[in-house]
């Protein structure tokens, strides 16, 4: 019984071992948006968050073409979940992207403009991310526009 009782704590100490560390209540959030504009070849780059990556698959995603990258401006925040929030004026989404193994990639594309939108604005408003555009204003998830 006692031979019984050591192999079990054993086996607990190796299990307990085993289970990936994580640091709870982590916040991700930045507490303002970022104007990237592009370059020739569709890159935006952040080097505050060392964040960067090309616009093209985006504009093909938004406009159809590959066309209108060059010097667009693109905005960019992150809520406290981690959620790459990314829009730019005349668009008519706002994409949300998640990172995973060097990539972003897209988790959602929230409907916000039918004509698109003449200037868009984020801020962090924990837990949401708010989008101003003019006289309106939206209130995002990862999921979902919460209010407008």
């Amino acid at each position: 019984m006692k031979r019984n009782l050591i192999y079990i704590s054993i086996l607990l100490i190796a299990l307990s071992a085993c289970t990936p560390m994580a640091i709870k209540n982590a916040d991700f959030g930045w507490p303002i948006e970022s104007v990237l504009k592009s370059d020739i070849t569709g890159k935006v780059s952040e080097p505050r968050y060392a964040v960067s990556f090309n616009i093209k698959d985006l504009m093909k995603e938004e406009t159809g073409s590959f066309s209108d990258f060059k010097k667009r401006e693109i905005r960019l925040i992150r809520n406290s979940k981690g959620y790459y929030f990314v829009t730019s004026k005349s668009f008519k989404h706002v994409y949300v992207f998640n990172a995973s193994d060097g990539s972003l990639v897209l988790e959602n594309k929230l409907p916000v403009a039918i004509n698109g939108l003449t200037n868009p604005v984020f801020n962090q408003r924990d837990p949401h991310i708010e989008l101003i555009d003019g006289s309106n204003k939206f209130l995002l998830t990862s999921k979902e526009i919460v209010r407008k």
